[in-house]
């Protein structure tokens, strides 16, 4: 099942993969940038970017070194905005041309619910009161842990635009009625930067099995 093919435009490159892969070149600034973590992280790591440079290769770009910078966020190619995300079983991510969209961000994770020692830290009052009336209506979906991924995809629409940091609480997220859709609205004071409103962002979820099997996605792009 290819999940992102169906949370994003057509205009948007998506590649998702459920084995590590290994092919094509090597970089030595990738290589050095997880040089001391575990292979496990390694494997991770490169197996995104060779999702990610599959993906490029469609612009031009299939040759570009992925070097995260100083607050860990994705260096992409000239005129392309894309984002990557990685969860068991799952390696992904999805690129487009600026001249289509402002910023893209994706996001999966294990469909589990979030471990009630962190609800409060990310999820405001009112979110943690709509996941709780949602999971009475249809408890085959982890409403919270939903919530989590689309504060991580608003985060990485958010922050290449912003070059600001957002906490967990500063983004309240929706559900929206039409299934398969949720809002994000920013709760920062400042909510414009390079020109895009991100005051209020509408993305797309999907869910591959009921709460504790399989993955939740969420995804975000803005024109």
């Amino acid at each position: 099942m290819q999940i992102f093919s169906k949370l994003l435009p057509v205009a948007v490159s998506v590649v998702e993969t459920r084995t590590e892969l290994d092919a094509g070149p090597r970089f030595w600034q990738e290589d050095q940038y997880v040089a001391d973590a575990v292979e496990a992280r390694q494997r991770e790591f490169r197996t995104v970017r060779i999702c990610a440079r599959q993906a490029l290769a469609q612009f031009g770009h299939g040759n570009h070194v992925l070097v995260p910078d100083k607050q860990r966020a994705p260096v992409w190619p000239p005129n392309i905005v894309g984002s990557m995300t990685h969860a068991a079983g799952l390696r992904a991510a999805a690129v487009a041309s600026t001249g289509d969209f402002s910023g893209i961000g994706i996001d999966a994770e294990p469909h589990q619910a979030l471990p009630a020692e962190v609800v409060d830290m990310i999820l405001l009052p009112e979110e943690q009161r709509l996941a709780s009336a949602l999971q009475a209506e249809d408890p085959s979906i982890a409403w919270d842990k939903l919530m989590f991924s689309a504060k991580e995809s608003v985060f990485k629409t958010w922050y290449p635009l912003a070059r600001r940091w957002l906490d967990f609480l500063e983004c309240e997220i929706t559900v929206g009625q039409q299934p398969g859709v949720f809002t994000a609205r920013i709760l920062q004071v400042n909510p414009v930067h390079s020109g895009v409103d991100l005051s209020v962002l509408g993305g797309k979820w999907v869910s591959e099995s009921r709460v504790g099997d399989g993955l939740l996605a969420t995804a975000i792009t803005v024109r």
